[in-house]
């Protein structure tokens, strides 16, 4: 199989686990409409299960793209501030649940602070793309 056959099987794994994940998300908006309609513990689930997918999809999305060093890094802060959300949701109350919130806020201030500053820049994806 070809280089770019692999990169485009990636994209469509990617993309197929990002509908599922939409999915996931829709039968949890059902369930705020009729939560009686769904097991006890399917809110949970669902919730935990659209975080981690979706943190999933967008790592294989990165092996399509390809990207620089700095992209990549900011895309696994990003996929482990989803994770971390996914393991509180999925814990329920209690001090890890909380060490794993605090986690994926810390997480998410820090990606939203390296938008803000422009990191990497594109001149940096450029420079280590020659490399």
């Amino acid at each position: 199989m070809s280089n770019w056959h692999a990169r485009a099987d990636m994209k469509a794994l990617a993309v197929g686990l990002g509908v599922v994940t939409l999915g996931t998300v829709g039968l949890l908006l059902v369930w705020d409409a009729t939560p009686t309609s769904f097991p006890a513990a399917a809110h949970v689930v669902l919730g935990a299960t659209s975080l981690g997918l979706i943190a999933l999809s967008y790592l294989i999305y990165q092996l399509h793209v390809r990207p620089s060093r700095g992209r990549l890094a900011r895309a696994i802060i990003l996929a482990l501030a989803f994770l971390c959300w996914a393991a509180n949701q999925a814990l329920g109350a209690g001090r890890l649940s909380t060490l794993f919130n605090d986690l994926a806020i810390g997480l998410f201030v820090f990606d939203v602070l390296l938008t803000m500053a422009g990191w990497p820049t594109d001149t940096d994806a450029r420079r280590e793309l020659l490399q």
